[in-house]
């Protein structure tokens, strides 16, 4: 990959990552719920589903899932259906008086590493960035040398601030009624992605 390429890659993946969706809302309820140094498991979830479909995308295989009406509608239902279980949660809590979470790390880490899979962002972002910035006669092994710590970079550098973002608004908002609607906000977010990826139709069928 030419410095150029590599430039343009980098510059995608910034707006990539920081465009908010879920993994954003979920960075900034764990910032506000769990404090900045215990939400930082989440990014470690991020990281772990960055990691994984950036190999995938490498062979291809979440080009090949993307293409399948199939498992793409059973796949987005499953997601549609978690984001909104998590959204309706988070507004029936809302009212509860913010405390520094004492959650499993176990399940900060599950919970971040499942948004993320079912996230259609990233199967949309991770197609876009092979499709486009993936040169087909070099090897490939040898681009991913350059693509895996770039991505793998800004993705840490981008949710670690929403994490932070989640922290002051935690402390600043700390018992007050401020902080039931940021938390509504955050929970009516999750809620609207989730019917969005319910009412998405298959990348294939986007023409």
């Amino acid at each position: 990959m030419s410095f150029e390429a590599w430039i343009i890659f980098a510059l995608f993946w910034v707006v990539f990552v920081t465009t908010p969706g879920p993994n954003a809302v979920n960075c900034i309820n764990n910032g506000m719920n769990l404090g900045f140094r215990r939400a930082l498991i989440g990014v470690l979830g991020i990281l772990t589903q960055a990691s994984l479909f950036l190999v995938l995308s490498a062979f291809g295989i979440t080009a090949l899932i993307a293409t399948s009406e199939t498992a793409f509608t059973v796949a987005k239902f499953i997601g549609a259906g978690f984001l909104i279980y998590l959204g309706i949660r988070g507004w029936m809590n809302a009212n509860t008086p913010v405390t520094v979470a004492d959650r499993p790390t176990r399940s900060i880490y599950l919970r971040a590493f499942a948004v993320a899979t079912i996230n259609p962002k990233s199967v949309a972002g991770y197609l876009a960035a092979f499709s486009q910035f993936v040169q087909p006669d070099v090897p490939i092994w040898e681009q991913m040398v350059v693509i895996v710590p770039t991505a793998l970079t800004l993705t840490a550098l981008s949710y670690t601030g929403f994490t932070a973002l989640g922290a002051g608004l935690g402390r600043a908002a700390m018992g007050a009624v401020f902080n039931v609607w940021v938390r509504r906000v955050m929970a009516a977010s999750f809620v609207i992605y989730g019917v969005l990826l319910g009412a998405a139709s298959t990348p294939a069928g986007r023409g």
